[in-house]
């Protein structure tokens, strides 16, 4: 996985490698849900408006992770954590 790829597409594939890894149920629900949010906005066809508000939602249930048991799919928060970041920070798009 690469983060040269659009960031949301790098979104979207840290957020699915995590389905994949032994997680807490707890972290599980919330990875689930924000995978789905990221699987969306990476499918294209929306506009930019929408993918910072989804990437905003992406970040809140992200916020809500302390850890999910498993280290590797801790890495992949961490770095969908800072992806969703950088994608809901973009001012009036790039």
């Amino acid at each position: 996985m690469s983060d040269e790829l659009d960031p949301v597409t790098a979104l979207h594939e840290h957020l699915a490698a995590t389905a994949e890894r032994p997680v807490e149920r707890e972290s599980g629900w919330r990875l689930g849900e924000a995978e789905a949010l990221a699987a969306e906005i990476a499918g294209g066809g929306v506009d930019q408006t929408t993918v910072v508000r989804r990437a905003d939602e992406i970040r809140t249930l992200l916020a809500e992770i302390d850890g999910t048991g498993d280290r590797d799919a801790d890495e992949h928060v961490a770095a969908a954590r800072e992806l969703a970041n950088r994608i809901a920070e973009r001012a009036d798009g790039e």
